[in-house]
C-alpha cells in the first residue's frame, strides 16, 4: 500500500517571533523543517513526501529539493489551502494513504507514524492525541475564572493525521464554506465530510513549536535522545547465479579465470549483489531489484559497482557510515582464498572504508545442492551501519 506524507510548512510562524519563520530557525544545529523531513524520509512506511512551502520559501528546502522521496510545491494563503495543494500534487498517483503533518512538530517518532498507518487498516482516518489530564477552566477574557470545564473525553490533538487519500482529497475539495480557511486541522475537515477518525496514542515529545519556550523543550528532548541512543542497523543479503558459457567470473569486483561465467541480467557479481542488498536491508530500503529493475534494458550487463555505490550513497545521505561488512561466497570452484585480498581492496575502494572493516571468505556446501554440484555460486552478506 503506497503511503505519502504531506508536510505543511507554508505558515509564517509569527507567534514565536524572530526574523525567520519558525520552520527555518535553528534547532540543535539544523532547521526545524530539516528535523521534521528527516523523520519521514527515514520512515520505511512512507513512500513519498510532499513539502508544501510558502511561495517566498521555495528555495529554502534544507537539502531535500533533490531527494527522490520529496516533491516541493507552493502552498496557499491558509492551512487548508496548503494541505489541498499538497493533496492535489498526488492526484493521479498510486497513493492510497496520506499522512498530513505540521512542520512545527520536528520530534515526531516512527512509533507514532506506525500507529497512525496501522489504524488506517480499519478506519478512514486516524490521528494521534493525548488525553487531557489537567483541570480545565473557562475564563472571562480579563483574567478571571468563570467556571470549570469537564476534561472527560477531551484530547490534545497532534499530527500526523492520516487518511485514505481519495476520501480526504474529496473532503477538502468539497469542504463547506464555513470550514474553508478556518478548520483547526484535517480531522475537522474529515469530520465535516462524515469520515470517522480513530484516536491513537500520541507522545508528549511530539510537541508543536509555538513559543520560544518550545524551542528550549525541543532542544532538551533532542539532547536526551542523542545521549541515549546510537542508531545501529544491520542488514543481510543473499544472492545466487547459475553458471553459463564463458571463461571468467566476476566476484566482489575481481575477475577470476574459470571454465564458466555466471549468468545474469547485469555482470552477475553475486558477492557484490548480496552486499548491496545487505546495505539496502539495513536501511529498510528494499533491494537491488527495486532500485534497478531487471526489466529495464539499461541495466543489461551493468557493472555491479553501480548498485553498491548507490546503496552506500543512500546510507551516507541519511547520516550512516559503514561499520563493517562480511561477505561469504559459497561454491566448489573457483578457489576464492587467493583472491580475497583483492576483493577486500576493491570493496573498500567502492565503499570508501578501510580494508579492516571488510571481510570476504568462502565455503563449500560439501558437494550438496546446486553449489555442490557445481551449477552456480551463492553469496551471503551482512552489513552494519552506524549513525551517532
Amino acid at each position: 500500500m503506497t503511503t505519502a506524507a504531506i508536510i505543511v510548512a507554508a505558515g509564517r510562524g509569527k507567534r514565536v517571533g524572530g526574523p525567520l519563520p519558525k520552520q527555518w530557525r535553528d534547532l540543535s544545529g539544523r532547521a526545524v523543517a530539516a528535523w521534521t523531513l528527516e523523520a519521514f524520509v527515514r520512515s520505511p512506511l512512507v513512500d513519498r513526501i510532499v513539502l508544501v512551502l510558502h511561495p517566498d520559501d521555495m528555495g529554502l528546502a534544507p537539502g531535500y529539493n533533490g531527494h527522490e522521496k520529496v516533491t516541493v510545491t507552493a502552498g496557499g494563503a491558509t492551512r487548508d489551502a496548503s494541505v489541498r495543494a499538497g493533496l492535489e500534487v498526488l492526484a493521479g498517483s498510486d497513493t492510497e494513504l496520506v499522512l498530513i503533518h505540521d512542520v512545527a512538530r520536528p520530534l515526531v517518532s516512527e512509533k507514532i507514524i506506525a500507529r497512525v498507518v496501522a489504524a488506517l487498516a480499519d478506519a478512514p482516518g486516524a490521528a494521534p492525541a493525548l488525553a487531557v489530564s489537567d483541570a480545565l477552566w473557562q475564563g472571562d477574557g480579563g483574567g478571571q475564572v468563570v467556571r470549570s470545564v469537564s476534561r472527560d473525553r477531551l484530547f490534545r490533538a497532534q499530527t500526523p493525521q492520516g487518511f485514505h487519500y481519495r476520501a480526504i482529497l474529496d473532503a477538502h475539495r468539497n469542504a463547506p464554506r464555513a470550514h474553508t480557511g478556518g478548520a483547526a486541522d484535517d480531522v475537522e475537515i474529515a469530520r465535516a465530510a462524515g469520515l470517522d477518525v480513530a484516536i491513537v496514542e500520541g507522545d508528549e515529545r511530539n510537541l508543536k513549536i509555538t513559543t520560544e519556550d518550545d524551542f528550549a523543550r525541543a532542544e532538551m528532548y533532542l539532547a536526551q535522545q542523542g545521549s541515549q541512543m546510537i542508531d545501529i542497523r544491520t542488514g543481510n543479503g543473499f544472492d545466487v547465479h547459475a553458471f553459463g558459457p564463458g571463461s571468467q567470473v566476476v566476484l566482489c569486483g575481481v575477475p577470476i579465470a574459470h571454465e564458466h561465467a555466471l549468468a545474469g541480467h547485469s555482470d552477475a557479481d553475486v558477492g557484490m549483489h548480496a552486499l548491496s542488498d545487505a546495505i539496502y536491508g539495513a536501511l529498510a530500503d528494499g533491494d537491488i531489484g527495486r532500485h534497478f529493475p531487471p526489466s529495464e534494458a539499461q541495466w543489461k550487463g551493468a557493472d555491479s559497482r553501480i548498485f553498491l555505490e548507490h546503496a552506500m550513497a543512500r546510507a551516507t545521505a541519511r547520516g550512516y557510515r559503514l561499520s563493517n561488512a562480511d561477505v561469504t561466497l559459497i561454491c566448489e570452484a573457483p578457489k576464492i582464498t587467493p583472491h580475497a585480498p583483492a576483493m577486500i581492496a576493491r570493496l573498500g575502494e567502492i565503499l570508501e572504508v578501510e580494508a579492516g572493516r571488510i571481510s570476504v571468505k568462502a565455503t563449500t556446501s560439501e558437494r550438496l545442492g546446486f553449489t555442490g554440484r557445481g551449477e552456480g555460486i551463492a553469496a551471503l552478506a551482512t552489513a552494519t551501519l552506524v549513525k551517532e
